[in-house]
């Protein structure tokens, strides 16, 4: 099978199973696990904050980080097709009480000036606005990445108003590899970020939660009351650690097969090439016979996984386990059954 479902379907690579076989444990929820303490504090000092906080899961980490800075009744500003918004089953407000407004969203394509003039201030009837949550790169906007000089001038008006600005950045490495913006460059415009090791870079589970020490010391807290506490966790740490290692300026190479089956794609109307950036590779079929499930389907059938994000949006995802070998097969059936 050539599995282009998710970039979060790879398998620990021969090095990282060795490296967390070796690595040095203790038990996280006292802080005593080394090898999760120095995973830590590489993540804090790639971004150039304090402090970071390792969790289960990217779901997990953008709840704590949202609980950071939206207290219990105040408002978060998102895209509609936002992660945190879409695809986490209502968190932000059944377990933090935030109340969320939308723009209408388009993908990497950020109005700052519209976000901007939606900010509402306290002492008015509505509810006051207490953060701003972008996402780098986008999911629903087919990886694309959000200008740097579009998150500036957020993090302007933010500033403008007294309130935070939050990066949903599962896959905020792609977005360093495909426009050199560094780290630490996105990590100051930011006061929380969420930031993934298994989408893309390889490890098998966990994302961390980046910001100051004193918000991190509240979010291992929060952490506690999710139920995302874990023991020997430096076993999980040093597959990050790895990857982060090992992983990361590999990129490239995702980054250009994602383009090459966007290219072979292209004839059929269903995907532009151009706006193809990072490994994502959306495919539009509202004026296509098939719908994206029945497509997902008659692949699957042929040896190629994909997933249906919407009835007329598919969606690809090159990744570390997928070879020129799977390149291949995914545009040989995909071709064949989009003509």
């Amino acid at each position: 099978m050539a599995d282009l479902r998710s970039d979060t379907v790879t398998r620990p690579t021969k090095g990282m199973r060795t490296a967390m076989a070796r690595a040095a444990v203790g038990d996280d929820v006292f802080g005593d696990d080394p090898t999760v303490n120095a995973l830590e504090a590489h993540v804090a000092g790639l971004f150039g904050h304090e402090a970071a906080l390792f969790a289960p899961s990217g779901t997990m980490a953008n709840q704590i980080a949202l609980q950071l800075v939206v207290p219990p009744g105040g408002e978060l500003l998102a895209g509609a097709d936002a992660h945190v918004v879409t695809y986490e089953l209502g968190a932000a407000a059944m377990l933090g009480g935030i109340s969320t407004r939308t723009w209408p969203s388009d993908g990497a394509a950020l109005d700052a000036e519209r976000i901007a003039s939606m900010i509402r201030p306290a002492g008015f009837p509505s509810v006051p606005t207490a953060a701003i949550a972008v996402e780098q790169t986008h999911n629903l906007g087919g990886g694309g990445v959000v200008p740097l000089g579009t998150l500036q001038d957020l993090r302007v008006a933010a500033d403008k108003h007294g309130i935070a600005l939050h990066c949903d950045g599962a896959r905020i490495w792609h977005a360093h590899i495909a426009d050199g913006v560094t780290l630490a460059e996105y990590g100051a415009l930011f006061d929380t970020l969420s930031v993934c090791l298994s989408k893309g870079l390889g490890a098998p589970v966990g994302s961390l939660v980046v910001g100051s020490r004193e918000r991190i010391a509240k979010a291992r807290v929060i952490r506690k009351r999710m139920g995302g506490g874990m023991r020997q966790a430096g076993i999980l740490a040093a597959a990050g650690r790895y990857a982060l290692d090992h992983h990361l300026q590999r990129l490239t190479e995702d980054h250009e097969r994602a383009r090459q089956i966007a290219e072979a794609l292209a004839p059929f109307g269903v995907v532009d090439p151009e706006k193809v950036r990072t490994n994502l590779i959306p495919l539009d079929l509202s004026k296509h016979d098939l719908s994206a499930p029945a497509l997902a389907a008659a692949a699957a059938e042929r040896g190629v996984l994909i997933a249906a994000m919407l009835p007329q949006v598919a969606r690809l995802v090159t990744h570390l386990d997928l070879d020129e070998a799977g390149v291949d097969q995914a545009i040989d059936v995909l071709t064949d059954l989009l003509a």
